[in-house]
């Protein structure tokens, strides 16, 4: 097994209540052969057992093990481990993902694209949808292109930047702010997306977005993450109501990309 270490990044993971899928992502990084400069585990203000499984494994798999004494939701997460992070990288991974056979080549082309393109700010390793606007850029990656066009009308546009796995300068927060912290997961990831397009963020995509990571929820560690039950269902009736959901929060969110500053 060849081995790759990539000293300039340091590997941030965010934690809650999931330890074992912790420890998965750890192994599988260790079982492709793969390492980094640094290594830092933001935790949420996780359980005891969870926390106590985190500090019997922080020396095996050598990591910084940030925590708080409550939970203080994904905003806080995100940001104190990153305030952690003294390599000019961070590949920013969540704990319920894998990263596959395919992983460190493709990486490396992003890191390598990263070093090249100074006005480049991320490169996206996973998505649910391809993003809707885009040119190609080298490898198999894609340049992100927003508009605030109505014209274009998908509404995944404004999600430029993404929380699923993304490498991004270490500097991330001083350009595009901090993010938002008290509030839902959700609304804290489109806070930081609004912030990202307006700064002018520039980013690149892994074209085929399920091929660098698996997202895996076991059924003792399911993801803390909903949808509504409308917003899934193939019902006439509701794929109408979100037809004009969607055309609602195409507007909505254009007025704030415009008017609104966060």
């Amino acid at each position: 097994m060849s081995l790759q270490k990539f000293d300039t990044v340091t590997l941030l993971v965010t934690h809650y209540n999931r330890s074992k899928s912790l420890e998965r992502l750890l192994q599988s990084f260790r079982d492709l052969g793969i390492s980094f400069g640094d290594l830092v585990v933001s935790d949420d203000g996780s359980k005891p057992e969870h926390l106590a499984r985190l500090q019997e494994r922080q020396a095996e798999y050598n990591f910084r093990l940030i925590t708080t004494p409550q939970n203080r939701g994904l905003g806080n997460n995100i940001n104190k481990g990153q305030d952690a992070i003294q390599t000019p990288y961070t590949l920013y991974v969540q704990e319920d993902f894998v990263p596959t056979a395919m992983f460190a080549g493709h990486f490396m082309d992003a890191l390598q694209f990263m070093e090249e393109d100074q006005s480049l700010d991320i490169a996206r390793m996973y998505a649910y949808f391809k993003y809707p606007y885009s040119r190609p850029y080298k490898k198999g990656f894609s340049e992100m292109l927003f508009s605030p066009s109505v014209f274009k009308s998908n509404h995944l546009k404004f999600y430029v930047y993404s929380d699923h796995p993304h490498l991004r300068r270490s500097n991330f927060l001083q350009k595009f702010g901090r993010y938002p912290e008290g509030l839902k997961g959700d609304i804290t990831e489109y806070t930081m997306a609004l912030s990202f397009i307006q700064k002018k963020g520039r980013g690149i995509f892994y074209d085929d977005f399920y091929d660098l990571f698996e997202q895996k929820n076991s059924p003792d560690e399911p993801s803390t993450m909903g949808r509504a039950s409308w917003r899934e269902s193939r019902n006439v009736f509701m794929l109408a109501a979100r037809s004009v959901y969607l055309r609602l929060k195409l507007l909505k969110w254009t007025s704030d990309y415009l008017f609104r500053k966060v």
